[in-house]
């Protein structure tokens, strides 16, 4: 007798985790069912996506939002588990009866800008099918940076006015903010946006994370701003002080004063279930201002953060990663935001590369917290100017000249279209601007084999 195999599918995805700034969800979803790169590509916003058209299933999301699949045998047939979390996954798998067939390494990350498709036709394992969706054209920009930078912000823009046009005009927004580059630039913008709209910038706030301790900071009190104490003048309270008092904007300016008893290494790699040293230590920061946000506001919404800019205008000390070169960097299409490419054989399937991997630090802590994050830099459409620039050109392969270019093109593109002229800093990690050096080095002591055994253990449990 012949067996029909019954295969089916388990979406523990929240709908509300996307971020559509153009379609329905129901228009979106159509598009990736269709299966068309380039209808799956007219998609505007933060997505995780599916669809299912007989026994094939399509899957496609971008940086903004994680998205995981796990394929279950069940003597019936196939069953592909999709969800944002490992955790999901296995606990859906343990309620069905199915616990011992999981193991994290098992699951499987969507990759940013690909659609990937199953065939769900029973044993053995379909290998999935990677389309490319996301295909920017490459220094295609001139060199003008004056050009460069308004086409720039004037896209990051364009996509927080779409997303303001979706909340409502009472809501709070939050701005993840440390006075840097990519934070600076993007409340500056939303502030700008809010007044063009005739709507009440009050809504804003400057969230700065200051990590304490009893003897690590000497705390100084300015005569005008008594509610802020900063530990040092490399701090990222005080780089941020001074960019908002700079352009009389310090009203909006809130410290987040967390004790530096309360970071926990071990909960952050729970909460992203990664292990990577870089965002294990940002996750842990971000976590911290998240939860403590959470507390003093429990109605709080949205967030906003500046994460993928670095990424955008290539902005990583190259020295520090003996795996690359700056031609490596310039030569290859968003190396620092997809890794290596889906076919190298240092793509982590379990993981996928890059930001699309790295992105659960900023996302992860956010959604654990109860808040619905915004990360525009994140946004193919800011991505695709970014890639549009003409790096080498501009650099001629200098290092020096590459670090500088970002704050030229910000700078230039936030007067552009705000009309104020931003501070610029030197460049420091989040992580980096919000502890001391001793405490850093004490909280983070462990190697990247260390925290590939909390991840383990935080599964065995």
């Amino acid at each position: 007798m012949h067996h029909a195999y019954v295969e089916r599918v388990v979406d523990l995805l929240n709908p509300a985790g996307n971020v559509l700034l153009n379609l329905s969800v129901a228009d979106a979803t159509e598009r990736v069912e269709s299966g068309d790169p380039s209808r799956i590509r007219e998609i505007d916003g933060q997505f995780a996506l599916w669809a299912k058209r007989g026994n094939l299933v399509r899957m496609a999301r971008s940086i903004g939002r994680p998205m995981r699949y796990f394929l279950a045998k069940r003597s019936e047939g196939p069953c592909l588990i999709i969800a944002e979390r490992i955790d999901e996954i296995a606990e859906w798998l343990r309620a069905e009866g199915y616990g011992d067939q999981f193991h994290p390494s098992y699951t499987r990350m969507v990759p940013a800008h690909h659609l990937t498709e199953i065939a769900l036709l029973g044993c053995p394992d379909p290998s999935p099918t990677l389309t490319r969706f996301f295909a920017p054209q490459r220094n295609r920009l001139l060199t003008n940076l004056d050009e460069i930078g308004a086409a720039y912000i004037g896209t990051l823009a364009a996509e927080c006015d779409k997303w303001l046009n979706q909340i409502d005009r009472r809501e709070p927004i939050g701005v993840l903010f440390s006075g840097g580059i990519d934070s600076g630039a993007l409340f500056l913008v939303l502030h700008h946006l809010l007044l063009r709209r005739g709507e009440s910038p009050a809504r804003l706030k400057a969230f700065t994370l200051q990590v304490s301790s009893s003897d690590a900071y000497v705390r100084t009190i300015a005569a005008d701003r008594p509610d802020v104490g900063v530990r040092s003048t490399n701090s990222d309270v005080a780089q941020a002080t001074r960019f908002l008092d700079d352009l009389d904007l310090g009203l909006f300016l809130e410290v987040i004063d967390v004790p530096s008893d309360e970071l926990n290494v071990a909960e952050t790699i729970r909460v992203i279930e990664d292990y990577k040293p870089l965002d294990v230590q940002s996750a842990t920061m971000a976590l911290a201002l998240c939860k403590t946000i959470r507390q003093r506001y429990p109605d709080w919404k949205y967030l906003t953060d500046g994460d993928g800019g670095d990424e955008n205008l290539k902005d990583y000390p190259i020295e520090d990663n003996p795996e690359l070169t700056i031609r490596s960097v310039l030569n290859n299409t968003m190396l620092y935001q997809e890794g290596w490419g889906v076919e190298a054989i240092k793509h982590s399937l379990t993981y996928s590369g890059g930001q699309s991997r790295g992105h659960i630090r900023t996302a992860a802590p956010a959604r654990a917290c109860g808040f619905v994050g915004f990360s525009p830099y994140a946004l193919p459409n800011v991505i695709d100017v970014a890639e549009g620039i003409p790096f080498i050109e501009l650099t001629d392969w200098d290092h020096s000249r590459l670090y500088a270019l970002k704050g030229e093109i910000v700078r230039r593109g936030v007067e552009a279209i705000t009309g104020l002229t931003m501070p610029i800093f030197e460049k420091r990690r989040f992580q980096r601007g919000v502890v001391d050096e001793d405490h850093f080095e004490q909280l983070f002591a462990h190697s990247e084999a260390d925290y590939r055994r909390m991840l383990t253990a935080a599964f065995s449990k």
